[in-house]
This record gives C-alpha cells, structure tokens and sequence, in this order.
C-alpha cells in the first residue's frame, strides 16, 4: 500500500509512521513546525518526507499527484485549544481548508481516513457515542474539526473516496509538541519545580496513550469494509476519564515526587467543558481495536522518558 500521512512528523504521526514503517510505501508531509524531521536514519532513508504547508494547495496537489496513495491519514491540524481560541483564522485556514486540499487532491477511489475529535459532541456527562450524541462543539477547534467533517462526507460521496471520520479523544505519552496538561506537568517537575501551577482541576477527560492511538489510525487505515463514497464515523479514546487531580495524583506516585499544586487564574480555560469520554464499541465492531495500554503505563512512560519539546521544558528553568 502507498500511504501518505500528514502530520507525519508530529505527536501521532510519528508512532504511526513507527508502525507502518518496513510493511508498507510511506510519504509523510509536514509543515515542520516544531523542527526538523524527527525519524531515525534508518526511516528517513526508506520513506517519502515532504516539508509542506497543507494550507497551500499547488504543493499539495503535486505531492498527491506524483506519489498517487492508495491511503490518505489526515493529522495534520492546529489543535491546541487556547491557539485555536488566539487565532481562529490560522485553526480555520489548517483544519478546514487544509482538509479541503488534501480532499480535493486525493486520488478517486483512495481511502481517507481523516483525525476529527471529541470536541465536535456537545458536553455531556456520560461516553459519547458516534450515533446517538449530539454534535454541538463548544471551542474554535471543535467547530473546524466538524467543518471538516461536513466536507469529507460531501467529498468522499462525489470522488468516490472510503472515507472514515476518527474522532480522536485526550492523547497522552512520550513526544507531545504542545503544552497540554501532562507536558506542561511533566515539564514543570523535570525544570525542578516544587510547585506546578494548573487551571481547571476537576474537569474530566479519556486519555488514549499515543500508541494506542496510532495503533487506531492504523486499524482503520487498513481495515474494515468500505464501499466508493462511504463515510463512516468511529471514536478513539478508552471509555474512561479522570479529573486533573485523579491524573495528578497517579503521576505523584509513579515520579516518586511531592508536589504542591497552584492553581493560576490564567490558565483557567474560558471554555472547558466538565466531562469528554468516548464510546469506542463502534471501532470494536467495525475495525477490531481495543486499547493495549492503561492510563498508568502511559504515565509511567511518560515520566521516564518524556520526549517534550525543548522550549517547553527550557522555559521552566
């Protein structure tokens, strides 16, 4: 199979290419945001990479032209919430026109397979489920993610593309690029600090290890029966969630570390919704996957081998 992921390079993208490495034809793409191209040596001599801007549609239209996938993993997106909240314009022209790009570009017939999120459902305290929650999203990011959902399913039906939504839920582990809650903690506690500061501490959310998350993409890249112009939706996540002290108090014991925690105004999310899990029977069902890893051996890896962004951990010293 020939396969291009964008976002090849990022949090998921690298695990995935990990996994699919030696078994199939890969073409990563990547804007690069966060730096060079981050594969061993051995990878980056057997794969595709290709430093673009999904916003600009003549490269993408190339890139797509000349290396014809049979499979298209979409992941490439501007999806740090209070970023999306800052600068709306740049979350709409990466989540929305970027997909419409790629969509437009992809070889009839290819498979899409396109990282959506919990944030498109409206906030309720119970698992979502793909076919019975409401889709109300509350934040900047949630609403270009269901944009772009509305354009894979009107795409895929007039190119004839197999087209699957995968909304993607609280990905936590080693090689996270931006400051969400377990880096900005890990961070903290590796710079020394005694004190980390938080903002909402009790809302609740599923947190999927990153590998388990590319295992997903992977599983749905490959698998399940799917017919020219159908779209079908799946959730990634565990079914669980924790609150921010729950999570706290698991990583106090596996660092072995005392802590005292300061909550900070400014870090207190405008908008936070109280409760996001996951319903995950639909990606059982149709594609075969389950989680492998527990909230507790994620944190563990992520505490002995953290893999964060340097400015991030560098800015707390």
């Amino acid at each position: 199979m020939r396969i291009l992921i964008t976002g090849g390079n990022g949090y998921v993208g690298r695990h995935l290419v990990d996994l699919l490495h030696g078994e199939h034809q890969l073409c990563a793409v990547d804007r690069l945001r966060y730096g060079g191209w981050r594969f061993a040596e051995d990878i980056r001599r057997t794969i595709r990479l290709e430093a673009i801007d999904i916003r600009d549609a003549a490269a993408v239209e190339r890139v797509m032209t000349s290396y014809a996938p049979d499979v298209v993993i979409h992941l490439a997106a501007i999806h740090y919430i209070p970023e999306c909240e800052a600068k709306p314009a740049l979350a709409v022209s990466t989540n929305v026109d970027g997909t419409l790009n790629l969509l437009t570009a992809c070889p009839e017939g290819a498979r899409f397979v396109f990282a959506s999120s919990g944030a498109v459902y409206r906030p309720e305290d119970h698992p979502h489920s793909e076919l019975h929650s409401e889709l109300s999203p509350s934040d900047i990011y949630g609403l270009t993610k269901l944009h772009g959902e509305h354009y894979v399913r009107q795409i895929a039906a007039g190119r004839g593309l197999q087209a699957i939504i995968v909304r993607l839920f609280n990905v936590i582990g080693p090689g996270e690029t931006n400051p969400h809650l377990l880096p900005e903690i890990v961070a903290q506690l590796k710079a020394g600090r005694s004190t980390i500061e938080l903002g909402n501490l009790e809302s609740k959310r599923d947190y999927i290890s990153v590998r388990d998350a590319a295992a997903g993409f992977r599983a749905v890249a490959l698998g399940g029966q799917l017919t020219a112009g159908e779209t079908c939706v799946v959730n990634l996540g565990t079914s669980s969630a924790y609150s921010v002290i729950e999570v706290i108090e698991k990583l106090r014991r596996i660092s072995g570390q005392d802590f005292g925690i300061r909550q900070s105004r400014g870090r207190v999310r405008r908008v936070d919704r109280p409760f996001l899990a996951a319903d995950t029977q639909q990606m059982a069902r149709l594609f075969g996957w389950s989680p492998s890893y527990t909230i507790d051996d994620t944190l563990a890896e992520l505490w002995s081998a953290p893999d964060l962004d340097e400015v991030l951990v560098a800015r707390y010293r």
